[in-house]
């Protein structure tokens, strides 16, 4: 197989994933194909060698992408958004179909994209790469010009808009509340396989500098070594809300030492423990 077929079946590994983001950004199944597409071609001209995670490359693209055609909307609005004819993907058979894009637009669930739409591009953008696809705040800070604590009270901005609207099941909060809370039992009662049933296969946990001095590592990828990590552990940690998302906090002899913020949407995808000082001083919590 060629470097060229190579690359192109590992992007179509990542193509619902990165139609998703689109979608979700976009509200348009016809723009997010577009946007796929435009996404494929910065790919094939990238230097793929020096692209160490491809995934979350591909995902920031596609969001940049997004946020692009987002803003020309915003200072074009007479251009409707579903009138523009897409170019056939070639890799996926042709051009839109429209009982797909609604079958899309279902599965994502009208009310969420409703909401989404009142969101500012910036504000959208921040929310869905990081609410719903656990990129983290370093990487979207990268692509918006912005600080990452700039970008966590965006996300945080965004996510109590998102979240006045209870027919929003998706980022339901009192779901995503019951699913760290399962997560934090099972971690104290040490029950690795329920620890593993409620995390995604491809969640991440990120620690900031001061907590993986602590033992973490700055980065760790998937169900079972996370829950590798948790099992048995989390005796000192009480339920939270961190900056609006499910969490925990610790606390030892009255001083705050960690915040756990985690990233939810069946199950949890992301997580994000913070322990540096001035970070956790910056916090919006809400303990118990």
């Amino acid at each position: 197989m060629s470097e060229a077929d190579l690359l192109a079946r590992r992007f179509e590994e990542n193509r619902s994933r990165l139609r998703a983001v689109a979608h979700r950004m976009l509200g348009s199944g016809t723009e997010a194909e577009d946007a796929v597409q435009d996404t494929w071609l910065r790919l094939s001209r990238a230097d793929v060698a020096g692209i160490d995670n491809l995934p979350g490359w591909l995902t920031t693209t596609v969001g940049r992408v997004c946020l692009d055609r987002l803003r020309t909307h915003t200072s074009r609005p007479e251009q409707p958004w579903d009138t523009a004819t897409p170019e056939p993907d070639p890799s996926d058979g042709g051009p839109v179909d429209p009982e797909r894009e609604a079958m899309l637009t279902e599965s994502v669930g009208r009310a969420l994209l409703v909401v989404l739409d009142t969101l500012a591009p910036t504000d959208r953008f921040v929310f869905v790469l990081h609410d719903m696809f656990a990129v983290s705040f370093e990487e979207i800070a990268a692509v918006v010009d912005r600080s990452p604590a700039a970008v966590r009270q965006i996300a945080s901005r965004a996510r109590r808009r998102v979240h006045q609207d209870g027919t929003v099941r998706e980022t339901d909060p009192a779901r995503q509340r019951q699913v760290v809370e399962a997560f934090l039992a099972a971690s104290r009662e040490g029950r690795f396989d329920d620890l593993v049933s409620l995390l995604d296969p491809h969640v991440v946990m990120r620690a900031d500098p001061v907590a993986a001095g602590l033992g973490s590592a700055a980065e760790t990828h998937g169900s079972a070594a996370i829950a590798g990590f948790f099992n048995g552990r989390a005796q000192a940690a009480s339920p939270a809300y961190v900056d609006g998302v499910p969490g925990a906090v610790v606390n030892l002899g009255g001083d705050l030492r960690l915040a756990i913020s985690f990233i939810v949407t069946d199950r949890i995808i992301g997580i994000e423990v913070v322990a540096d000082p001035a970070q956790l001083a910056t916090l919006d919590l809400t303990v118990g």
